[in-house]
């Protein structure tokens, strides 16, 4: 007996709203927009198109429904279409590695304008990003900033794989290794740091949400009993890589808007410590200027 065809065509909108339905009630915290993307994805073109699309069938309406079941179960939105866009670039991601979040864009032009500054002084920037991961932050600041020398890191073997893919081509010269080890040979000449280390205290493993506590890797997640432990290895090893007045940002939960740059305080290398808020008001990342 043959298998049997597929499904009737259905009206875009209903399938959207079907799926949309499905995802809220899984707790999926943008059901419309991850409906829309993965529809959009699925389709091979833009959520901004989908009104284009009149009905739905076929392979495609398969595709879209074991899709949306995967969604559904808290798989990252990111992970089923394999890009993530951040700021202007858009990046490669999947199992293995933590996916970037647009509140880390404000860290990264962060990072830009800081860069921008020293080239307006007329000197080539010297720039490092610690923990990458996917690369974003380096790969923003390879797009923006072409005139700096960018510099990244990143320990775990899975997120060095998808980084080394998103930095092919630009520039950015990426490693493998230790942020509290690396760069040895830039001592001393750094002229801005970017970090988006881990933060999240292991006491709040049951906050996390499931996309980021069952998929993101737990070494770019988990930072000791209060979250700081990577944050005090930063305002270290920072000190020790940048130029007298170089820069630093370091992103942190909303939750350590006081205690993260109270770590940069009690080392005592520190000038111009100040906390960033996010679009939404919440504390963000911390800033400091290694003193001269």
């Amino acid at each position: 007996m043959s298998s049997p065809g597929p499904g009737p065509d259905r009206p875009r909108r209903e399938v959207l709203a079907a799926a949309s339905t499905r995802l809220r009630e899984a707790g999926v915290a943008s059901p419309e927009h991850d409906a829309d993307a993965l529809l959009a994805h699925v389709l091979g073109t833009t959520r901004g198109r989908l009104v284009l699309v009149d009905r739905v069938g076929g392979p495609a309406l398969a595709a879209y429904d074991a899709l949306v079941a995967r969604r559904a179960s808290r798989e990252p939105l990111q992970h089923l279409t394999g890009t993530a866009a951040f700021r202007h670039v858009e990046l490669a991601v999947g199992p293995g590695v933590f996916v970037p979040r647009p509140e880390t864009e404000l860290l990264a032009g962060w990072a830009v304008d800081a860069a921008r500054a020293v080239l307006a002084q007329g000197r080539e920037p010297v720039v490092v990003d610690l923990c990458t991961g996917s690369g974003a932050i380096a790969r923003a600041l390879a797009d923006e900033v072409p005139d700096a020398r960018v510099h990244a890191v990143e320990l775990d073997e899975g997120a060095h794989a998808w980084a080394e893919r998103n930095l092919s081509g630009t520039g950015v010269e990426l490693r493998r290794g230790d942020m509290a080890t690396a760069f040895e040979d830039l001592r001393g000449t750094v002229d801005v740091i970017s970090c988006n280390p881990p933060y999240v205290p292991l006491e709040a493993w049951e906050s996390v949400a499931p996309e980021a506590r069952d998929h993101d890797p737990h070494l770019a997640l988990f930072s000791g009993d209060d979250g700081l432990d990577a944050m005090r290895v930063l305002a270290v090893r920072a000190a020790q890589l940048l130029r007298p007045g170089g820069v630093v940002g370091a992103e942190h939960a909303d939750v350590q808007g006081q205690s993260a740059p109270a770590v940069f305080v009690a080392a005592g290398r520190w000038a111009d410590v100040r906390d960033h808020t996010d679009l939404a008001g919440r504390a963000r990342f911390t800033t400091a200027r290694l003193a001269r």
